[in-house]
């Protein structure tokens, strides 16, 4: 996994967004059946970043959520309804309704095969289905909280966007991190995190090389918060869903 990769599965996904939220659009009737629509998509398409990667999973969890969040804005365009955080919000939770019951009640009758499937097994975490399923809870409780304030702090986007992704980072419980490091990573990562929300973040004295000392931290214990990662990508989206642009001076 490296900036090429990342690269290749960002163009191979990317139609996949457009296509949801035509399906959004094009919608009529309750928009809990829209899953069923739009999944077929999902599986076309991640078979095309795998392709592109040779088997390498950089985008999964943003293919998956990023879609639901397409689909929701389109379904709202598309009935004339306001598309704001809380209309986004509900419009999601209803596309996913039952989702995480649904999709591990597999495991029922045989064992758990994927990496959503033994961590639900194991420590009873839905990962991006249950943050899907909800609403993206995190996203409008904690990362546009964090994105608004540091707009209105006036903060440069570099630095709104490091010190969301470090609140998510805080708060998440990355199945991403738990996966491939355990819960007493996920547990110290998101402690050092914390401690740079609470210091005033990036902009603040010493931030940068706060920052850096935890990036370095994660280098050396293999962890990479994709979780979060994904979370700041729909807090970024939800925001332009809903104001088309960042503010004036950001840039």
């Amino acid at each position: 996994m490296n900036l090429q990769t990342f690269l290749l599965s960002s163009s191979a996904i990317a139609p996949c967004f457009t296509l949801c939220a035509e399906a959004g659009i094009n919608h009529q009737g309750h928009p809990r059946t829209l899953l069923q629509r739009i999944r077929p998509i999902g599986i076309d398409y991640e078979q095309r970043l795998l392709a592109v990667t040779q088997g390498i999973n950089t985008q999964r969890g943003i293919l998956f959520s990023g879609s639901v969040l397409a689909c929701a804005a389109g379904y709202l365009h598309g009935q004339g309804l306001a598309i704001n955080f809380d209309m986004l919000s509900v419009s999601v939770r209803q596309i996913c309704q039952s989702l995480c019951a649904s999709d591990f009640a597999v495991l029922k009758t045989r064992p758990a095969q994927t990496a959503g499937e033994l961590l639900f097994a194991k420590y009873g975490v839905t990962g991006i289905r249950g943050e899907t399923e909800q609403g993206f809870p995190t996203v409008t409780q904690v990362g546009l909280p964090a994105l608004l304030a540091a707009f209105n702090q006036g903060l440069p986007l570099r630095h709104a966007l490091v010190d969301c992704l470090i609140t998510l980072i805080s708060h998440c419980d990355d199945t991403n991190v738990l996966w491939r490091t355990g819960q007493r990573q996920l547990a110290e990562l998101k402690l050092r995190a914390a401690c740079i929300v609470d210091q005033g973040g990036l902009s603040a004295p010493g931030g940068e090389a706060r920052i850096n000392k935890l990036n370095h931290w994660c280098c050396q214990n293999r962890i990479s918060p994709g979780g979060s990662a994904d979370l700041l990508a729909l807090t970024v989206a939800m925001y332009l869903l809903c104001h088309s642009q960042f503010p004036n001076g950001v840039m």
